[in-house]
């Protein structure tokens, strides 16, 4: 049975001026239309389609492959809004759908946002919502304290960043916690900081060790990630160098480096300063 909304191997069943039929098995047959159909392509032919129910509430396939497919979590630009909804660019040539009703905040052309995919019980359509929230999971995490993880940020809030945890939980990471520059959308690593006792996850953007380090040091540990965790600066740098990388003057950078260097957090050499991994 074809999967609607994801990526299948169908057969070739047979060629017709429109395109071929591919068998979708307990779905029946699915249409690849002829502007799809791989060149020489016979009868009997594996071809790899992606699914979807077209607005006429036919199954049919596509060779183009989606940005994202149902069960996941992107972010995609919005191409045009109508009285219903809003589409946005997800690849294909037929735009994604969402809903008014699945609007976090209404949605702005030309505008990116987060948004999760998933398949309209009703109406069998692959839809997006950007209501983050009621798509994360509700089993207990299992992350361990100072866990990597893999986060999406999709909202700021007056206390920090909303982020997607390993594109299951959420997370917060936390407004005065931050050394960097952020937006929704935005893909990174991060870190397990806490477990609170009712289940909500508390974030870090720095590696474990790097808690209790002054604010200043977290700034320049978190340009030296940004930067592959060297960079070729060292204390005898001219001034304004070291301000434009990190925004401080150079006799607190001095003492920064000094302070990470005795944790054991970085190492410095004649040409720099580099992460302990």
């Amino acid at each position: 049975m074809a999967q609607v909304g994801r990526m299948n191997t169908l057969t070739v069943k047979g060629r017709r001026d429109y395109g071929v039929h591919l068998d979708g098995g307990k779905s029946g047959d699915i249409l690849l239309p002829t502007r799809y159909v791989p060149e020489n392509c016979q009868t009997g032919d594996e071809v790899e389609v992606f699914v979807y129910v077209d607005r006429e509430d036919h199954l049919r396939a596509t060779t183009q492959k989606p940005e994202v497919t149902v069960g996941q979590f992107a972010t995609l630009p919005v191409v045009s809004n109508s009285a219903s909804g809003a589409y946005l660019d997800w690849g294909l040539d037929l735009d994604l759908f969402v809903p008014k009703s699945e609007q976090q905040n209404r949605m702005v052309e030309g505008k990116s946002y987060v948004v999760f995919v998933f398949l309209d019980e009703k109406t069998r359509r692959i839809t997006a919502s950007s209501k983050i929230d009621k798509f994360l999971g509700l089993e207990p995490p299992a992350y361990k304290e100072g866990e990597e993880v893999d986060l999406i940020i999709y909202e700021r809030t007056d206390l920090g960043y909303k982020a997607v945890v390993n594109l299951y939980h959420e997370g917060m990471i936390y407004e005065n916690e931050v050394f960097q520059e952020l937006h929704p959308g935005q893909q990174l690593k991060g870190y397990i900081k806490k477990i609170r006792e009712d289940l909500k996850i508390d974030l870090s953007l720095q590696r474990p060790g790097y808690l209790g380090v002054d604010a200043v040091s977290q700034s320049i540990l978190a340009t030296m990630e940004e930067h592959g965790g060297r960079i070729d600066v060292t204390d005898k740098s001219q001034p304004e160098e070291i301000y434009a990388l990190f925004g401080v003057s150079k006799k607190t950078f001095k003492k920064a480096i000094g302070s990470l260097y005795k944790k054991r957090l970085i190492v410095i050499d004649a040409s720099g300063i580099e992460l302990v991994r």
